[in-house]
């Protein structure tokens, strides 16, 4: 199996993982920021217990280790703000809003990962923008707070592929996992006491909680992130962002199965994720009749970003 093939595998698996963050965020009682916290914990710890995580940071320039740390507190606004999103919302709207992330991409990565702007990254982004308002279907007045939250989350999560897409061969993926997560863990730290918050900054989970805090950590965020990470040497920012527009996709269809909730899915809603499907598949369409056609200037483009 080629490698590019084997990395769009990869990416649909971490998807599919991805789908069910939106429903154990629903389900987990914590409020977003100490569900996020807990999140970032966790994973750390698991990381920090292998010695290949220890090696890998030993082995990292300073300069390289402040520069994963700096995207790690991305990576911790993008999770607050996503899953304040659903506690403002719901599920489905707040991972919806991350099919926004491509629009903000294809201004974003050219300008972080030093690459020429490709116009049509940007038609296929915009082309999304429909899919996502027929899929939301038209947000309540009590939902809209939850919309606009979750629109930052997805500019954030275009901000912070960018640049993992921008320094990914420079770093063993669990080594990058445990730097960001751990930076955003101490970040959210010092943060979260400065929100707003009823009570205690920091809940400790029950069991009910302590149990879906574990299979959202482990199943659904030191997994596939770590893989995606590896995923990303063969793919674009961009294209990787494309496929994960199938994420909302999979947590609706998964928020009824598994939550009941009685939805009504109108003719709207299949429309829009056929909009999104279509871009999430034209988008691979494309890259492949552009490398067939320009073959000598892909591979000038593959030798100066391995040289980056």
């Amino acid at each position: 199996m080629q490698a590019i093939s084997k990395a769009r595998l990869q990416i649909h698996f971490c998807v599919v993982l991805w789908g069910f963050t939106a429903i154990l965020g629903k389900l987990i009682t914590l409020p977003a920021s100490a569900l996020v916290w807990w999140r970032m914990l966790l994973v750390t710890l698991a990381l920090l217990a292998t010695p290949r995580v220890w090696r890998g940071l030993r082995a990292m320039p300073a300069r390289l280790r402040w520069a994963y740390a700096g995207i790690g507190v991305l990576v911790s606004l993008h999770w607050l703000t996503f899953y304040a999103a659903i506690k403002l919302s719901n599920a489905s709207v707040g991972a919806t809003c991350i099919a926004l992330g491509p629009v903000f991409l294809a201004f974003v990565e050219p300008w972080i990962a030093r690459r020429r702007f490709d116009p049509r990254e940007l038609l296929i982004g915009v082309a999304v923008v429909p899919g996502v308002a027929l899929v939301v279907g038209g947000v309540p007045t009590a939902m809209r707070l939850g919309l606009v939250v979750g629109t930052a989350s997805a500019l954030l999560v275009a901000l912070f592929s960018a640049c993992n897409k921008r320094l990914v061969e420079h770093g063993d993926p669990l080594t990058v996992t445990c730097l960001e997560l751990g930076t955003g863990t101490l970040f959210l730290g010092l943060l979260v006491p400065w929100l707003p918050h009823a009570g205690a900054a920091f809940v400790l989970p029950d069991v009910h909680d302590a149990i879906l805090l574990a299979l959202l950590s482990f199943g659904c965020t030191l997994l596939p992130f770590a893989l995606a990470l590896v995923a990303l040497r063969h793919l674009s920012a961009f294209g990787t962002q494309m496929v994960t527009n199938l994420e909302p996709v999979y947590a609706i269809v998964l928020a009824v199965v598994l939550l009941g909730e009685q939805r009504e899915l109108a003719w709207p809603f299949y429309l829009g994720v056929a909009v999104i499907l279509a871009a999430v598949f034209v988008h691979p369409w494309l890259s492949r009749r552009s490398e067939a056609a320009q073959p000598e200037l892909m591979g000038v483009s593959e030798a100066h970003n391995a040289t980056d």
